[in-house]
């Protein structure tokens, strides 16, 4: 059996070009040749490796959750309480959002904010996505609720939509311009109704 010619790129660096493309002008603003002029390959050698475009786009948005900005999280997540979790997003978010090596803001906010009928499927899977992760800090919070460490009349789910949403609009500021002593100050700010 006849076997094809090896890749002639580095599946790794083209999908963290593709990432950038993507982050910067998201699903529906980025073109396949803008795509494969960024990662330096053609055609051919993108749908052999990743698939179509849709494709492309969910295995850079699982790069970005697990490398990336979207990682952060997952490192919060881990710290020994509640209030913690939440300073530990927020100020790494601020940092991820302005990094001078990214684009500014956040893909999985901004990815398909606005897409057309043909994009839907992208739109729900962001959509997911951010869910799983309000899910997931609710959980914590849940966790901390009967740890004592949240009061006992506090609802954990409320509390996840609330940092989120601060998380988000934190992109979105990112987007426009905002500085990340802006976005600290926003973080510190979301942190002084902490519940008591």
């Amino acid at each position: 059996m006849q076997k094809g010619r090896p890749r002639e790129f580095d599946t790794d660096e083209a999908l963290d070009k593709a990432l950038h493309v993507f982050w910067e002008r998201g699903y529906e603003g980025t073109s396949l040749s803008e795509l494969t002029e960024a990662m330096g390959i053609s055609r051919p050698s993108l749908y052999a490796a990743f698939g179509n475009k849709e494709d492309l786009f969910r295995l850079a948005l699982d790069r970005y959750a697990r490398q990336g900005p979207g990682a952060a999280l997952q490192e919060a997540l881990l710290q020994p309480t509640a209030k913690l979790v939440v300073d530990r997003l927020l100020r790494s978010v601020a940092i991820a959002l302005t990094d001078p090596n990214n684009p500014r803001g956040c893909l999985a906010v901004q990815g398909a904010l606005s897409c057309g009928e043909a994009s839907q499927s992208i739109k729900q899977e962001l959509c997911r996505r951010r869910a799983e992760g309000e899910k997931a800090l609710a959980e914590r919070f849940e966790r901390a609720k009967a740890d004592g460490d949240l009061p006992s009349s506090l609802e954990p789910a409320g509390l996840a939509r609330f940092v989120m949403t601060v998380t988000q609009g934190m992109s979105v500021q990112a987007a426009g311009g905002a500085s990340r002593d802006d976005l600290v100050a926003v973080a510190d700010f979301a942190l002084q109704a902490w519940p008591a």
